[in-house]
């Protein structure tokens, strides 16, 4: 198993461990006040005396459940929006064009920003937010292989044959975007992590007291000078991840162009 790869399962089996713990992420102690490591935190403390290694993980958790609630649905949006385009054409493509064009018309996370800011911060609003920016790139990426394959022999024979149009666009469509939509997938999971800690750092993602790396890096910025240990962890945390997933997404897409 190589380095990325070792990365990416550390965070999650760390996210997913991280209640099984028995660690107190929201416990103050105000005597320990960015207090360096010790053998009770392994990463010192932050502004309010708190495990910084405790709120690391409950980062992670909050991270790697936001990326994955985003991707499952703008994956099934975008997709079943590209189809629809692609395969069949006419005017829902062309509305499709157009909606895509207005939300590329905008960088995706100033998108996220407003929608947040409407919406409001908290964990559902932050996944919705996302959600409304996201799907994008799906929608395009599919219309364009369906375009490309609607043309191809076997769905041709598919139709000449009498196969419902569902059956040609869950059998003969479908598993031939398979590849390029993982691959997507990684991107996006890599993406979707730096956007909630991005919004999170600008207040309209996950709120105090529970823990986000977004957060903790706006905090952590003010003592860079007297506890460097506090933004040094949450950086490195999120560098780390999204390096590992990039790196994975990567190799995929080598592989399978291959």
């Amino acid at each position: 198993m190589r380095l990325p790869h070792v990365i990416l399962l550390f965070w999650v089996l760390a996210a997913l461990a991280a209640p099984l713990l028995g660690m107190s992420p929201d416990e103050i102690q105000l005597e320990k006040i960015l207090a360096y490591p010790d053998v009770h935190a392994w990463l010192g403390y932050d502004d309010l005396g708190r495990d910084i290694l405790a709120r690391l993980l409950a980062g992670a958790g909050v991270s790697l459940t936001v990326a994955v609630a985003v991707t499952a649905v703008t994956i099934a949006f975008g997709t079943m929006m590209g189809l629809l385009g692609g395969y069949f054409g006419g005017w829902p493509d062309r509305l499709l064009i157009h909606v895509t064009d207005v939300f590329l018309a905008f960088p995706g996370i100033l998108l996220a920003i407003a929608f947040a800011a409407v919406l409001g911060p908290g964990l559902d609003n932050l996944i919705l937010a996302l959600c409304l920016t996201s799907w994008v790139g799906y929608a395009r990426l599919t219309r364009a292989q369906a375009l490309s394959l609607r043309g191809r022999q076997h769905v041709l024979a598919a139709q000449s044959l009498g196969a419902s149009t569902s059956r040609i666009l869950l059998r003969h469509v479908l598993p031939l975007l398979a590849a390029p939509l993982l691959v997507e997938m990684t991107f996006s999971v890599a993406s979707l992590v730096i956007a909630e800690a991005s919004l999170s750092f600008l207040g309209l993602g996950i709120q105090a007291p529970h823990a986000s790396w977004g957060s903790m890096l706006r905090d952590g910025v003010r003592y860079l000078l007297v506890a460097p240990h506090y933004v040094l962890a949450a950086g490195l945390s999120l560098m780390s991840l999204v390096l590992a997933v990039n790196v994975i997404g990567d190799r995929l897409r080598d592989q399978l162009s291959t």
